[in-house]
Formats: C-alpha cells, sequence, structure tokens
C-alpha cells in the first residue's frame, strides 16, 4: 500500500490558558489573523464530554496554528522533563530586516527577546507566548550549496549520533565551513 500524499500541514494545535488573550496576543505581535472559531461541549473524536474553544490563526502560505481552551481541565503545565528551549514553534520570515524589525516589535510589547542567534543558515529571535510557549523567528541565510551539503551528511550524521549519542564530527566540520562561507 502507498504511503498518503501529504500536502503540507492542514494545522497544528496546542493549548492555552485564554483564547481571547491569544488570539490578542498571536495578532498584535506577530500579525496573524484570526481564521475562525469551533466550540463545543463535546469532543467529536470521542464523544467526551470536555467544553473546549478551538481557535484557528493563519501563519501565512497556508499555515494554520491552532489552539485549545480548556476551562474544565487542570491548568496547562509543560513538560518539565523536557528543556523550555527544546520545545517550540518556529515561523519563518523572509529578509533580516523583517527579523529585526519583529523584534523590535516585540520588545515593544514588553517581551524579553533573545536573539538574533546565528545558526549558520539562518538567523533566529526567541520570545514566550502568554500561555508559555517559546516561539522562533527564523530567517534562512544559507546557501543552496551549503542546504545541499547538509542534507547530503545528514543520514551520516544520524547513524554516528545513533551509535555515540554524542554531536557528530560533521556537525563541527560543517558549521565551521558554513560560517567561513557566511562572511
Amino acid at each position: 500500500m502507498d504511503a498518503p500524499k501529504l500536502g503540507g500541514v492542514h494545522h497544528v494545535a496546542y493549548r492555552c490558558k485564554d483564547a481571547k488573550e491569544t488570539v490578542e496576543f498571536y495578532h498584535d505581535v506577530l500579525g496573524m489573523d484570526f481564521q475562525l472559531a469551533i466550540a463545543e461541549d463535546h469532543v467529536p473524536s470521542t464523544g467526551a464530554y470536555d467544553p473546549y474553544m478551538h481557535i484557528f490563526l493563519d501563519a501565512g502560505n497556508g499555515n494554520v496554528l491552532a489552539f485549545f481552551e480548556l476551562p474544565e481541565q487542570p491548568d496547562m503545565d509543560r513538560d518539565h522533563n523536557t528543556p523550555q528551549w527544546v520545545q517550540h514553534i518556529a515561523f519563518k520570515v523572509a529578509t533580516m530586516d523583517d527579523l529585526l524589525n519583529a523584534k523590535t516589535r516585540a520588545e515593544a510589547h514588553g517581551l524579553d527577546v533573545i536573539g538574533p542567534t546565528n545558526h549558520g543558515i539562518f538567523r533566529s529571535i526567541y520570545f514566550f507566548d502568554p500561555n508559555g510557549h517559546r516561539l522562533e523567528l527564523a530567517c534562512n541565510t544559507g546557501t543552496p550549496e551549503q542546504m545541499a551539503e547538509l542534507k547530503r551528511v545528514a543520514p551520516e550524521m544520524l547513524e554516528e549520533w545513533s551509535r555515540t549519542k554524542k554531536a557528530p564530527k560533521h556537525a563541527a566540520w560543517l558549521h565551521e565551513k558554513i560560517e567561513t562561507e557566511s562572511h
């Protein structure tokens, strides 16, 4: 049987503390349009009673970011066994000017912003939404040749990582090479 032909991500859903506050934050800070809301008392897939508000925001290029407010569930929390920097939502911006303008806008809304951080093939900034979700805005800076080389060595890097659980030797070499080419 053939694998399904995927047409992209329909939406990604997270939990929020307050649907209205979340819509306002994503609109005011990131300019995302509020697309639609679905509210039910019963979960359609399970039939369980669990009132919710499900909101959908336009993240650009047909991508949708969604949230659930679940007022009758215990307060939301995070996975304390996973560092805060790991789980995040990353959005793409077109240029470094866009990235720097986004940083200025986020700071104007009182947010603490980290970055821009240089990742070799992209630069990014980081901050948190009102629900505690870490957000990243990233601007690609890698060349097609750099991206092709990263794709070429990816299987080797994964294999070495799988054996050793240490950063593969390719990682240092590639980072150094990309840094040299970026200057």
